[in-house]
């Protein structure tokens, strides 16, 4: 019975991750705040399967996902940084209004 309340407190620990990040996705024009949304949405996700895993008991097969997610979670925010780079470099801003004058 421990078990399940333990899930049940990192499962609303999780869903509240997972809403501020897709928040956090949703409101801002604000590149860096949105790869701050990601990560926060990511690791939602990854709280959430941890959690799955302890409850069933099946952590040794949750572990290799989370890995593999980390490790894809990594590359693409590596990615998504050198866009808001270039980005900057090219407009001046991280200002997603700023995308929609581009050409090409």
């Amino acid at each position: 019975m421990e078990s399940a309340s333990m899930f049940w407190g990192l499962a609303s620990f999780a869903i509240l991750l997972f809403v501020i990040g897709f928040y956090y996705i949703l409101a801002t024009v604000n590149l860096l705040r949105i790869l701050i949304g990601m990560e926060i949405l990511t690791k939602g996700a990854t709280l959430l399967l941890v959690s799955a895993g302890f409850l069933t008991g099946m952590m040794n097969v949750i572990q290799p996902i989370i890995i593999t997610m980390i490790v894809c979670e990594v590359v693409i925010i590596a990615v998504a940084a050198g866009v808001v780079i270039a980005s900057y470099q090219s407009n001046g801003t991280i200002d997603v209004t700023a995308l929609r004058n581009l050409k090409g």
